[in-house]
């Protein structure tokens, strides 16, 4: 597609803000030849510029639009591209994402596994812990079940999802109010319009 869309590019040189933002959204998910047509660059300034990513990670607090974008991609890219997004070492998506309790999407894990990636599988569920899951479904976040059963937030969702369970009103009051609370404090401090992902309630 990207090669009738796009004729081959010979741009060189300094990567402008508005391309480095623009090129978060092509990490992962398209190879370095389409990122290459899609710029109007060639493919060994995309591979130069993609290697600098590496070079330049920092580590330092996760802010509250990373954590939001973080639960987005990390379902469909890899630990190494959402690092390059964020300059970040690839331990710290590592830990974070641990930390989040999130998980690869089966699809993706598939489509990469002709790059060893090995899926992370999750134990079935004991006759226990689907009744615990009963018990703190309805009043807790689905980050703190996931981490009180370890498994992925995911997991707690599909399967509470396959057992016809619901939060209770409360509850749901509770993530409006935080979700509406996050919203204007990123709209505050850096003038963001969207509502960040929710995906730990």
């Amino acid at each position: 597609m990207a090669e009738t869309m796009f004729p081959p590019g010979d741009k060189e040189g300094p990567w402008e803000a508005g391309e480095a933002q623009r090129l978060k959204r092509y990490l992962g998910v398209c190879d370095v030849d389409t990122i290459a047509r899609i710029f109007g660059r060639t493919s060994a300034c995309v591979e130069n510029h993609l290697e600098s990513l590496d070079e330049n990670q920092v580590e330092r607090p996760w802010s509250q639009e990373e954590l939001s974008d973080l639960k987005r991609l990390h379902g469909t890219r890899t630990n190494r591209d959402i690092a390059r997004v964020f300059r970040r070492p690839v331990e710290s998506v590592t830990a974070k994402a641990a930390e989040l309790c999130l998980a690869k999407d089966k699809a993706f894990v598939r489509k990469i596994a002709d790059r060893n990636a090995t899926p992370t599988r999750m134990p079935r569920w004991s006759a226990a812990e689907i009744e615990l899951l009963k018990e703190l479904y309805a009043q807790n976040s689905n980050l703190d079940i996931a981490q009180n059963l370890q498994r992925s937030v995911k997991s707690v969702v599909s399967k509470a999802h396959s057992l016809g369970l619901r939060k209770d009103h409360s509850r749901l009051v509770e993530m409006g109010i935080k979700n509406v609370s996050l919203r204007y404090d990123r709209k505050d401090s850096e003038g963001a319009e969207s509502m960040p992902s929710d995906m730990g309630n």
